[in-house]
This record gives structure tokens, sequence and C-alpha cells, in this order.
């Protein structure tokens, strides 16, 4: 009989307890199945591996080597197991490429402009709200990359087992029904909304948190907050019961106004996500120029954002102005060595 990796549970396991039928009990055996085993064992190694008293079981010196071997090898072979589940999640035979990715139309011009430059590759994707699941799934090899986002001022989970790139950040803007009063408005300061009732989309989002402390540097609280699906808040905007707030690039349907904050308090990161060690390493560069174009193509599709920004920018080179800068325009691909 040859060790394999079962015996080495074992062993460990009675080691652990000190005692055959407690380690028979934590495995799930019968103690005369374990007492068997172990003998079936100590013959294949060559000698006793434990002492018997009333006291329970004790290593003996060759014992001894063995627990110390297994402190090592079982991890090593947990790791090995784990590792290579990753890489069977990750590689498909199909040679696929597995997306995943929060709210927002990013997803779906992504996938176009990766199925209309690589005809042959079979995009699948999966959305989530939750942003930390996204990259758990990322994380665990199910799935390949992740667009996903946080507050501007912040910084994506430290998971080690990621990296992070910046597609692009742009500034939050405001969300009201055509019908309401300060519709016409080219910019609006948050505090003249202190009286409105706010429809935000549920998650896990810092964006709420961060949105209510915008909120009180502007001198008020959220008179009150719906907590509604996409759809319904924007029929809460729409019907004139309740603001919302969206990224810039943000489309609006028919009967919905978008109109800038000044000052720009809030703000939205757009990430990406991969793994450090996912099979599909060598799509991710390509992966982030086409989320990049992507977005270039949003904004320019955006008359209110690109107007900020035209604005914005004028504004920053006069000379004397204390206008903040419109955020970073997305930069070529250059890929970090830490996230």
């Amino acid at each position: 009989m040859e060790l394999e990796f079962r015996h080495l549970r074992m062993i460990r396991a009675i080691g652990d307890a000190g005692s055959v039928t407690k380690a028979a009990d934590r495995l799930g055996l019968a103690q005369s199945a374990l007492s068997a085993q172990l003998k079936r064992i100590e013959t294949a190694v060559g000698g006793r591996l434990f002492e018997r008293s009333r006291e329970g079981v004790r290593p003996t010196p060759l014992g001894v080597l063995v627990l110390e071997r297994s402190r090592v090898l079982l991890p090593a072979m947990r790791q090995l197991q784990e590792d290579a589940q990753r890489f069977a999640n990750a590689v498909r035979p199909d040679g696929g490429l597995r997306v995943g990715a929060t709210r927002g139309a990013l997803l779906g011009a992504l996938v176009d402009r990766l199925t209309a430059a690589r005809p042959e590759l079979v995009v699948s994707t999966q959305s989530s709200s939750s942003a930390s699941e996204l990259a758990a799934r990322v994380g665990d090899g199910r799935l390949d990359l992740a667009l996903t986002g946080c507050c501007g001022h912040l910084e994506p989970t430290g998971d080690q087992r990621l990296e992070w790139w910046e597609v692009a950040v742009d500034p939050v803007f405001v969300l009201l029904s055509d019908q309401h009063p300060l519709s016409r408005e080219r910019e609006l300061e948050l505090g003249r909304l202190a009286g409105e009732r706010w429809a935000l989309p549920p998650g896990e989002s810092c964006f709420g948190d961060c949105f209510a402390a915008a909120c009180l540097r502007a001198g008020f609280l959220p008179r009150s907050v719906y907590e509604a699906d996409a759809a319904s808040c924007l029929h809460l905007v729409r019907s004139n019961r309740a603001a919302a707030l969206c990224r810039a690039t943000f489309s609006p349907p028919p009967g919905v106004v978008v109109i800038p904050l000044a000052p720009a308090q809030l703000s939205w990161r757009q990430l990406l996500c991969r793994g450090r060690n996912t099979p599909a390493r060598g799509l991710a560069d390509e992966v982030l120029h086409h989320a990049r174009q992507a977005h270039a193509d949003a904004v320019a599709g955006s008359p209110v954002y690109t107007a900020w920004l035209r604005r914005h920018e004028e504004e920053a080179g006069r000379p004397g102005s204390d206008r903040p800068s419109p955020p970073d325009r997305p930069s070529p691909p250059e890929w970090p060595t830490a996230p």
C-alpha cells in the first residue's frame, strides 16, 4: 500500500486529537475502521506511528516525522486542489470570456466592441448590484474580469488575489422631471434640492453614505429616501415625486432631464478587476482598451456631459480660476504591479 492524501489526513487527525476515538468522530468514521486503517498505514511506512496509553495516544519519533511532513504537505495539497479547480473554472473548452458588471450601460457597449473585434470570442456576462460579490467571483475564478465601481475618493478592495485598473472617473449629476421648477437650470447647487425626496437604488455600495455626507456639507439632510430598483427610481423622477442621482454619462429617457451639480461634490470611479493568476490575462489589456473606448463613446453621446466638460475646461484654464478640473480623460492602458 502507498501513502495517500487521505492517509495523511487520518494521521494528522489522530495526532491533533490525541485519541483514535476522538479522531474517528471528527472524520466521521467508526473507531474500529480508523484503527484498522492506522495499522495498514504503519505497515506501509515500516513502523509504529503512535504509542497507546490510557490517556490516549502520543506520536513515536517516526510519528513525529510523519506529522511534521503532513503539516507541510496537507496545506500544499489543498492549495493545489483549489488552484486546479480555479484554473479549470477559468479555462473553458470554447475559449470564452466571462465578464461581470454592476449596474450601468458600459457592459453592453463593451460586449459590442469585444464581439466586433473578436467574432470568434464567446463572451458571457453576469450582473450583480454588489461590487464585492463580483470581486469575490473573480478571485475564486468564477469570472475572468469584472466592471465595478466605487465613490471617487475611495480605493477598491485590497484582496491580494485581484488587480485593479481605472476605466474612468465621472462626476455625479442629478435627475429631475422635465416638469420640475428647476429642470431648466444649467447647473444646480445641491443645497437648492434640500426639500426634495430622493430615489436611490439598493445595494451595498458606499454611494448612499457618500451622498448623505454631501448633503450634510450642503447644509441639510435628505427629506426622505425611496429605495427602489432602477426602473422604479426613474418612474418616481418622471412623475415628479423624487429626484435621483446618476453618472454623468447617463442617457435620460423622455420626461427626465440630467443636470450637473455645482460644485461637483460627488464622483464615481469605474474600475476593471482581474485575478492575478487568471488564464485570461492575455485578454485583459484588450478589454480595458475597449472599456475605455466604450466610456469615451458614452461621453461623446451625452450633450449635457460634453457641455459640462467644455465649460469646466475653459474655466479651469482662466487665470485665477478656482473651479475644479473635470475628471481625468481615459488614458492608454498601463498595467500597474499593485492594486
